[in-house]
């Protein structure tokens, strides 16, 4: 288009003008756009994340409501029986199979007895008379000993179960091979005894003379439970938790034979009672402080765990649940949930 001929410059300069100014307009709205794209894209993405995080777990609870029926199909059970016991053939302990979700992915958990574990909490108090330990921790001292890496020998076992007593109970004074707060407080970082029972297994990693290494080989056979300390369930206690009983008075295991022989008559034939538990050859010779043991084991379990697994959308989440039966009610002692 030509410019007129007596001002040929000025339309043709408005007319640019208008053009820079469409051209700095359509890219202001794009630049909005983009950013409103990326903006709704992320909060699409956390929408849809809290959407399947909250599916997952509603899916975890299911899983707990499911072992809660389970445990208490088993009270009902056990109650038909002249002598109620818990064992590893029961429903509650079968393994855990995945089921389909109709949404797709799985979901799959299992139980397992706490109570086929030692209680640390057990650990606390005093022996009487002329004995330095209790009865239980005595037992704690040869499931030390019973570890297979690393090794703890005698006196460290004794030198661990002394600081645990220590931790739990309520005074500052230290007992023979144990340690109070004057220790903690040359530790890095400084800190103090707990005064109280255990409410957590990783609580053992803060008393002394307690290595990774010795944690995490111990990790899978001992518990806490915050009320009472139960006895141990000698129907579901594994191999090396069977090797800290033992009859005699010193702080010796049980072989690993011994053990792996009560464990196969307990899967061929079961422990009837405790008396025919005791009655086993591998305790011949090592019955002196039979009572002691005797006082600490049970047949019965009120104490379980739950760990479920489920699959959302290639998601994957897990639940932990403390669970504990008393009198055909079953409570949610400890919950705790994570992604992988």
């Amino acid at each position: 288009m030509n410019c007129p001929a007596s001002n040929p410059r000025l339309p043709c300069r408005q007319k640019g003008a208008a053009l820079v100014v469409a051209m700095l307009v359509f890219a202001l709205c794009t630049a909005l756009i983009v950013a409103m794209k990326g903006d709704f894209t992320r909060l699409y993405q956390r929408s849809a994340n809290t959407f399947l995080a909250e599916q997952a777990y509603a899916y975890l609870r299911g899983a707990e409501e499911l072992a809660t029926i389970a445990l208490l199909v088993d009270y009902d059970l056990d109650g038909e029986q002249e002598t109620p016991r818990d064992d590893l053939g029961e429903v509650w302990a079968q393994p855990a199979t995945p089921y389909a979700l109709d949404e797709g992915g799985w979901l799959q958990g299992s139980l397992q007895d706490l109570q086929g574990r030692f209680n640390l909490n057990a650990l606390t108090g005093g022996a009487e008379g002329e004995q330095r330990f209790t009865p239980a921790q005595v037992q704690f001292i040869r499931l030390l000993q019973a570890l297979e890496e690393p090794r703890v020998s005698e006196q460290e076992a004794r030198m661990i179960t002394a600081s645990v007593a220590d931790w739990l109970d309520r005074d500052e004074t230290p007992g023979p091979d144990g340690v109070e707060d004057d220790y903690y407080f040359s530790r890095n970082p400084a800190h103090r005894t707990a005064n109280r029972p255990m409410a957590s297994v990783s609580e053992l990693r803060a008393v002394a003379y307690i290595t990774p290494e010795i944690y995490a080989a111990l990790r899978p056979y001992i518990t806490v439970w915050p009320q009472s300390p139960s006895t141990l369930n000698i129907h579901t206690a594994p191999a090396l938790v069977l090797r800290s009983i033992n009859g005699d008075k010193d702080f010796s295991p049980l072989s690993d034979s011994d053990a792996e022989s009560l464990v196969s008559y307990r899967e061929d034939s079961g422990f009837s009672d405790l008396d025919d538990f005791f009655a086993n050859p591998v305790f011949d010779g090592k019955r002196e402080n039979i009572e002691d043991m005797r006082a600490l084991l049970g047949e019965n379990s009120s104490n379980f765990l739950l760990q479920a697994e489920v699959e959302v959308a290639d998601r994957n989440m897990r639940l932990y649940s403390v669970l504990q039966r008393r009198d055909r009610q079953v409570a949610v002692l400890a919950r705790a949930s994570g992604s992988l």
